[in-house]
């Protein structure tokens, strides 16, 4: 039961990142929370993570190119992308883009490593990609013909295949890496890229002059969806499975309307509604029957 409820809270979680940036976009800029928020993380991590990464440091320096990689693009990129796009964008279409990352990885790994995709799942992915084209141009299509998108929009799908890169590259992991210790290293590698674009973004070494609930909202993402979150998560999966964890994914784009309509007063249209029902079909489709069935023949093979 604690499990399930961990899992709930991970979705919860990372919506409320997207909502949290969208409130302060107007006076913080999106670099400097980047590197706030994970270096605040950091800080938090570091005497726990320090000795446990001294230990390892023989695993981390044989596989460095491949961690350096996997730092890149989850802590790097990812939300440092989701920062500078909700400048643009609302947090609605932030959290309901999001909904299409499972399909993406599965076409991902049907490019990269030739996994195999049924036709159903390609009639998911065709799906999905239409709901996310219908939010980026508003329900209005002919906006690709003339390149008329939200900058936002589209920062916000480099940010979603940035992550699905991260995912189907993060199977070679090297397993002997103690996933707390990998974690830390991430976010030391991903504060590393960071800063040269965060000083640049401030005009040199300057302190900043933050406001209250930019220091409020930097407290809540260091700690909430980046350390808790990754320690629920981690635990749900360790006690449910990857495919069963996986499903709570979804969450995330119920929670971040939610949120965006309660905390933001941002307003629901007709091509959010449009755009959400391509890509809920197209993930039940490409993905959600098979995670379904696989689960389903586990417990047969259990019982047997």
């Amino acid at each position: 039961m604690i499990a399930y409820l961990l899992l709930i809270l991970t979705p919860l979680f990372w919506a409320g990142n997207h909502v949290a940036a969208k409130g302060v976009a107007d006076i913080a800029d999106p670099l400097l929370m980047a590197f706030l928020r994970w270096g605040l993380a950091f800080l938090i991590l570091l005497p726990f993570w320090l000795p446990k990464a001294i230990r390892q440091w023989p695993i981390i320096k044989a596989h460095f190119p491949l961690l350096f990689w996997l730092s890149l693009t989850s802590v790097g990129c990812f939300n440092t992308f989701i920062y500078l796009g909700v400048e643009t964008t609302t947090a609605t279409n932030t959290t309901l883009m999001h909904a299409i990352i499972p399909v993406l990885i599965l076409l991902l790994n049907r490019l990269f490593f030739k996994e195999s995709v049924g036709g159903l799942q390609w009639l998911g992915i065709a799906a999905s990609l239409m709901g996310v084209l219908v939010l980026i141009t508003q329900g209005e299509l002919q906006r690709i013909a003339s390149l008329h998108l939200n900058p936002g929009d589209v920062w916000i799908l480099a940010a979603i295949v940035t992550w699905a890169l991260y995912s189907i590259t993060l199977k070679f992991k090297p397993k002997e890496l103690e996933p707390f210790t990998f974690f830390g290293l991430s976010v030391l590698i991903g504060l590393l890229v960071i800063f040269p674009f965060a000083l640049f973004e401030q005009g040199g070494f300057v302190v900043p002059t933050l406001e209250t609930p930019v220091w409020a909202v930097v407290v809540y993402i260091a700690i909430f969806p980046s350390i808790l979150s990754y320690s629920f998560w981690n635990r749900g999966v360790a006690q449910l499975g990857a495919s069963t964890a996986g499903l709570f994914i979804y969450l995330i784009p119920v929670f971040g309307t939610l949120l965006s309509i309660l905390v933001l007063n941002e307003t629901m249209h007709s091509f959010h509604l449009i755009g959400i029902a391509l890509i809920v079909l197209g993930i039940w489709l490409a993905v959600v029957r098979r995670v379904i069935a696989g689960i389903r023949q586990n417990r047969i093979k259990t019982v047997n």
